[in-house]
């Protein structure tokens, strides 16, 4: 069975994304060392996995030959892995290697864990994540904390109760980015 990975940067006071979506203030503290690290995780693969807001997001800015100059090794990674994306109100999905699923996620994951042969990355896409935490269903929380606070914004986490994590991994960067990475307890 393949693991569901949460891969999310988020802001000192929690937010995965600012008011009205904005998350601008995730690229402000890119650096050499972070790029790299980006560039090693892109190359690692998996399903790609987006809601609609994320999916649109994405589809705007890797396809793009800024994207392909700026961040040739990520831009490479997310124009051709297979990604999938949860929407009740797109009509279709035109980035390559994109499957469109209309229903609830929670049973597609669990025939994706099933039937899978790669890790399943989803990335942004709060709604899902909060859903499938709910579920049980998420392996691995890789959370980026950028320095950055906002005072607004939405948590990935909306609706989630409680959730009991153990830390597996950790790592700080040059310019004040840290990785956290936590698996659920059990």
């Amino acid at each position: 069975m393949q693991r569901v990975i949460v891969f999310n940067s988020v802001t000192i006071d929690g937010y995965f994304s600012g008011v009205n979506g904005d998350i601008s203030w995730a690229k402000v503290q890119q650096d050499a060392e972070f790029r790299e690290f980006t560039a090693q995780n892109a190359k690692a693969g998996g399903v790609l996995v987006f809601g609609r807001i994320t999916y649109e997001l994405m589809k705007s800015y890797w396809p793009t030959p800024d994207a392909i100059k700026n961040d040739p090794i990520v831009a490479e990674r997310m124009n051709n892995l297979p990604k999938v994306v949860f929407s009740r109100t797109l009509d279709k999905s035109d980035w390559n290697n994109t499957k469109l699923i209309k229903g609830d996620p929670a049973p597609e994951i669990r025939r994706m864990k099933r039937e899978f042969d790669q890790d399943i990355v989803i990335m942004g896409s709060g709604s899902i994540v909060s859903q499938l935490t709910q579920q049980g269903l998420i392996d691995e929380y890789q959370i980026v904390v950028n320095p950055v606070v906002l005072g607004k914004g939405r948590t990935m986490f909306e609706g989630v109760e409680k959730l009991s994590l153990k830390r597996t991994t950790t790592r700080a960067f040059g310019n004040g980015n840290v990785l956290l990475c936590y698996q659920r307890f059990g």
